[in-house]
């Protein structure tokens, strides 16, 4: 994916996670999210799952996903290219 696309997977997050534009503006491809941002937990991660298959047109397998491919911006860039390619 490129930086474009990065940029569309932080204004995804900012929409599951209600956040605004002024603080999904610092996060960069190796800005930490679990533990990090208050917003993202348990549930967020499922509504972010589910936004990510609805948007790019994929399927994730549940035994496929590991914790550290919520762990930055560039672990989820990297989630998604794994079902794009």
């Amino acid at each position: 994916m490129s930086k474009a696309e990065l940029g569309e997977v932080r204004e995804l997050l900012g929409e599951v996670l209600g956040l605004s534009d002024e603080a999904l503006n610092g996060l960069g491809a190796d800005a930490p999210l679990l533990g990090a941002i208050p917003e993202f937990d348990s549930l967020a991660v499922v509504q972010l799952l589910e936004a990510l298959q609805q948007r790019y047109g994929i399927h994730v397998e549940e035994a496929d996903l590991d914790v550290s491919d919520f762990e930055t911006l560039g672990s989820l860039q990297r989630l998604i290219g794994r079902y794009c390619a």
